[in-house]
């Protein structure tokens, strides 16, 4: 009787096991990018949402001998842990360390980076209305034999209305009120009340843009958790002027009080987000990029900021 399909073993070549590679060499990272997989993050109201995440995994290779990694491992491993439990620090070591313990003798390093939206409800300026606002985040960590790294990144949508264009704008409407006043006869109030609420009175407005903070903070290594919201509120709350979400009439003219309140050019932006996070006893090192698209000419205003740790991040972060 011929054996049938159930009863034969069958024996698959492991090529990157058994075969040699045709060139020696030791290899800094190796695994796989862009994983799809959900994300659990705790909120801190004590629950949790899930994200879609994308992921990289990578150990690296340090024996020169051996032609490659066994990278379904780290795609199990990544789908095992990630669904278990909230991100952590202490979820993506005991991660790192799965990583290591299922490449022994192979890798003494390993990586994983993941990039998400955290998507959080937040209050209007005044009104008693509520909206959803999604910030991207980025998470990686490594660990090898020196110890456990862990690096947080948030991506920060603000206004920045410009300092200069502001005093151009103020003189201005300066040269028409001096215009439509004159110097040399009384003033009435109520004609410079409604002056100042007709269109030829503020003739000219300062230009104002939506703007992007990129920040990257290393993390305490005695850090338990991954502070996301804390991280976005100290930032938000050192620019002052966060982009909305539900806006009534009385949320807009709070938001305009805010950028006539809080004028900035990038460099302002990038010193306001180093002094908060230099504050911070929990960031060891920092990145932070000012990004102002603005409304003037086609090209950006950039400023970078670092806490300046030897070693640590450099001008593109």
């Amino acid at each position: 009787m011929s054996p049938t399909r159930e009863n034969v073993v069958r024996i698959m070549p492991d090529i990157a096991n058994e075969a040699r590679p045709v060139a020696a060499g030791q290899l800094a990272w190796v695994g796989m990018g862009e994983i799809e997989a959900p994300v659990r993050i705790a909120s801190p109201e004590g629950g949790e949402t899930v994200a879609a995440a994308r992921v990289n995994a990578f150990v690296n290779l340090h024996r020169p001998d051996v032609r490659g990694i066994h990278m379904s491992r780290l795609y199990l491993h990544i789908d095992r842990h990630l669904g278990a439990e909230p991100l952590s620090a202490a979820s993506l070591r005991r991660l790192l360390r799965d990583f290591l313990d299922s490449h022994a003798e192979l890798s003494d390093r390993a990586m994983v980076e993941l990039r998400f939206d955290y998507l959080v409800r937040r209050k209007a300026l005044i009104s008693d209305n509520t909206g959803w606002k999604a910030y991207p985040v980025t998470v990686a960590a490594t660990l090898d034999r020196t110890g456990f790294e862990l690096e947080l990144g948030v991506r920060v949508a603000y206004s920045s209305t410009c300092p200069c264009s502001a005093a151009l704008a103020r003189q201005l409407i300066q040269e028409q009120f001096r215009q439509d006043f004159g110097t040399d006869r009384p003033l009435d109030p109520d004609a410079v009340l409604r002056w100042l609420g007709s269109e030829q009175g503020i003739v000219a407005t300062p230009h104002s843009q939506r703007s992007h903070a990129d920040v990257k903070v290393r993390l305490s290594p005695h850090a338990a958790e991954l502070p996301v919201i804390d991280l976005v509120d100290t930032i938000e709350g050192a620019l002052k002027t966060p982009v909305q979400t539900a806006v009534k009439r009385e949320d807009e003219q709070a938001f305009a009080r805010l950028n006539g309140q809080n004028l900035m050019f990038c460099e302002d932006a990038a010193r306001r987000m180093q002094a908060a996070l230099n504050a911070d006893e929990r960031v060891t090192d920092f990145w932070i990029r000012a990004s102002h698209f603005e409304s003037l000419h086609p090209h950006d205003a950039v400023a970078v900021a670092v806490k300046g740790v030897e070693g640590g991040y450099g001008p593109r972060g």
